[in-house]
């Protein structure tokens, strides 16, 4: 099935219901005329068909499948007043069904704050890797292969945080945007998950440049970066292409509805390449502590064979980071069903890891990186100490001038 067509038959649902509606409150009209009972007509809200309901009865009926957020165990209901007519609000005096019942206050309320934890973490994230981009750009003494990598990789972590704040704005807050399921908020969630994908993608690029530069004396970095520049994103989008395609294909109607937001299986298709780079990486760096400790405990040769502080801090940051960043998938097999006891614990900390991986990408490549620190450290100093002998020579012009006044009244 399509998307487009996928697209039309979404935003027809509603017409679709409306029209069965029809048809069954015709029998009963044919029915209900040889009646004397006092009732309130069958109608169509726009949402649910209501049936002929006798006077002073409240009629019930189970809230809608095809509203984002409505709970379908759930029941609605309208009420028939003694004089054969629909409850009026008194607000609008119209005709009032009511759904509020459809949704579970609770839920709805943790939901919100487990929303407010992702929009939290992804804006601390996107304020500290602007930051760091910021931080390496402008020094440019910091400029080599590795830093390039570093600077790829909070580009992309930048801006998957930036289409992630973009979908809980525009997307998930707007439940119009959600049942039209239009091409835009469709794209959004394709590029939001390429993205997503190249965030891993450049993670295995840094275990992968840290692993070469060890292991292979004779490599050259500039030559390796470029290929890695131009794996580390169009690998993803070959893969979310790939997920694009058979999941607008193949999907049921669930699975290509509601801007595609919910869980479906073709997820696996980016899902399996994110756990088989973290895999990846976790055996570069197995074979990077063998390789640092055989380098350490053999005797310096003339220059030194063990490997630089540098290199070690970039193994640290990224031996930091593989689990952090995998943490989230390593998780997803574990997940409670709904209504289990952990299931909030387990979204907590979902939230959380999700969210506040780019700022812990920034702070260990970055804010705690020895260059970095050096480099600010230095260039502080230096703004420091032009402040201040631009400070004393203003002092000495001044008083100089006052003696040279003082001088001529004598």
């Amino acid at each position: 099935m399509s998307s487009s067509t996928t697209t039309e038959a979404s935003v027809d649902v509603s017409e679709l219901k409306r029209l069965e509606c029809l048809a069954k409150l015709n029998e009963s009209v044919e029915s209900a005329s040889d009646s004397d009972q006092l009732f309130c007509r069958g109608t169509w809200d726009g949402w649910q068909c209501w049936p002929d309901t006798a006077a002073g009865r409240i009629a019930y009926a189970p809230c809608p499948e095809f509203v984002f957020g409505f709970d379908t165990t759930r029941f609605a209901h309208k009420a028939c007043d003694e004089q054969g007519e629909w409850f009026r609000h008194p607000e609008t005096n119209r005709t009032w069904s009511n759904y509020t019942t459809c949704v579970n206050i609770d839920d709805f309320t943790w939901s919100r704050q487990i929303n407010t934890i992702y929009e939290t973490g992804y804006s601390i994230s996107l304020i500290a890797l602007i930051l760091s981009l910021g931080i390496l750009s402008y020094f440019r003494s910091l400029k080599c292969a590795r830093i390039t990598l570093h600077m790829n990789l909070f580009a992309s972590f930048a801006t998957n945080n930036t289409l992630w704040l973009l979908w809980y704005r525009m997307v998930l807050a707007d439940p119009e945007v959600l049942s039209h399921n239009g091409s835009p908020c469709i794209t959004l969630h394709l590029v939001l998950h390429y993205f997503l994908i190249t965030n891993y993608a450049w993670m295995l690029c840094e275990g992968f440049y840290l692993h070469t530069v060890l292991v292979s004396a004779f490599v050259s970095e500039k030559k390796l970066v470029k290929w890695l520049v131009v794996l580390g994103w169009t690998v993803p989008a070959c893969v979310i292409v790939l997920y694009g395609v058979l999941r607008g294909t193949y999907g049921t109607d669930e699975d290509v509805t509601l801007c595609w937001m919910t869980e479906s299986s073709y997820g696996m298709v980016f899902i399996v390449p994110v756990c088989i780079s973290m895999l990846l990486n976790l055996l570069f760096l197995c074979n990077i502590v063998r390789v640092v400790l055989l380098k350490m405990r053999a005797p310096a040769g003339p220059q030194g064979s063990g490997p630089s502080r540098t290199i070690l801090q970039a193994f640290r940051a990224t031996l930091l980071l593989v689990p952090l960043l995998g943490l989230q998938y390593m998780l997803t097999p574990f997940r409670p069903d709904p209504g289990h006891p952990y299931e909030r614990v387990y979204e907590t900390i979902s939230a959380f890891t999700a969210s506040f991986q780019g700022l812990f990408v920034a702070v260990l490549f970055c804010f705690f990186n020895g260059e970095v620190i050096a480099q600010v450290k230095r260039k502080w100093r230096t703004v420091f100490l032009r402040t201040r002998t631009n400070s004393y020579t203003a002092t000495q012009v001044s008083v100089s001038k006052f003696l040279i006044k003082d001088a001529r009244r004598q």
